[in-house]
């Protein structure tokens, strides 16, 4: 029989890993105040975790004049979480300079990370190493972004920024080269799963030779992110706290309003 999890204080298990990608800081429509309250919980104990992986995409950009008081709240609550448990953040094509964030929260920068859990190794990265479109068509990749994130502002359910997504085929082949490229990757090297971020799309993905979980983004609704214990790997949903309520998790099947990816 297996040995029961671990848990924290408040009675809940405490996770190997938690993991968040994409969340943007400086962008409009970054949902920092429902971030902050997440990290609070994984400080706190709701979600406690040995580790905190931040799986790409924390800034919009380097540039610190976008950041609003919930956005620096956000870097305030990573710097505590730093203090008390290992914070891993994986650079993503966004974030700048690995240096800065380094000295900035105090945290490690890689590519990539492996995490040992269950008897399983878990590869993190973010992704955007297997996009070539936003390589060989920055103006056309700026153009889409801006269209994307003109629709989230303009309507705060974000279903039209999900069905533009849904209906681009463009988008659509740009998730199954990352997925399909990621797979042969951990494969190569012999993983036993493989988690990514970039493409804002929540998905757990387990028919072929190697799972795939892809952790979402910070900046639609809802929220997502993933966690691992005991070599399992979920892609879990956030909605703001409630009096009754910290944290819904579903399943990313029946979170994510876009179709799976084969």
């Amino acid at each position: 029989m297996p040995s029961p999890l671990p848990v924290s204080s408040s009675g809940a298990p405490v996770y190997d890993a938690v993991v968040i990608s994409d969340i943007h800081l400086g962008s409009e429509n970054c949902q920092a105040k429902q971030l902050v309250h997440f990290l609070e919980a994984v400080r706190r104990g709701p979600l406690a975790t040995r580790r905190l992986i931040i799986n790409g995409d924390v800034f919009d950009s380097i540039d610190f004049r976008r950041l609003k008081k919930n956005h620096w709240n956000v870097l305030s609550e990573l710097r505590k979480i730093s203090d008390e448990v290992e914070v891993t953040w994986i650079n993503g094509n966004h974030d700048g300079p690995a240096e800065i964030v380094s000295h900035l929260l105090g945290v490690t920068c890689t590519d990539e990370t492996v995490i040992e859990s269950g008897g399983k190794k878990i590869l993190f990265l973010h992704g955007h190493q297997f996009d070539e479109f936003i390589s060989r068509y920055p103006i056309i990749t700026w153009i889409a972004d801006r269209i994307y994130h003109f629709l989230q502002r303009i309507d705060k359910s974000h279903y039209f920024a999900k069905l533009a997504k849904r209906k681009s085929k463009t988008f659509l082949r740009c998730l199954q080269k990352i997925e399909h490229d990621s797979i042969r990757y951990a494969i190569k090297k012999g993983y036993d799963a493989v988690c990514c971020g970039h493409t804002h799309h929540a998905i757990a993905s387990t028919s072929g030779a190697v799972p795939y979980y892809n952790s979402g983004c910070w900046t639609e609704k809802p929220c997502h992110f993933l966690t691992l214990v005991a070599g399992v790997v979920e892609v879990r949903s956030y909605e703001e706290p409630s009096p009754d309520e910290l944290v819904r998790a579903t399943t990313s099947d029946a979170a994510s309003p876009l179709p799976s990816v084969a």
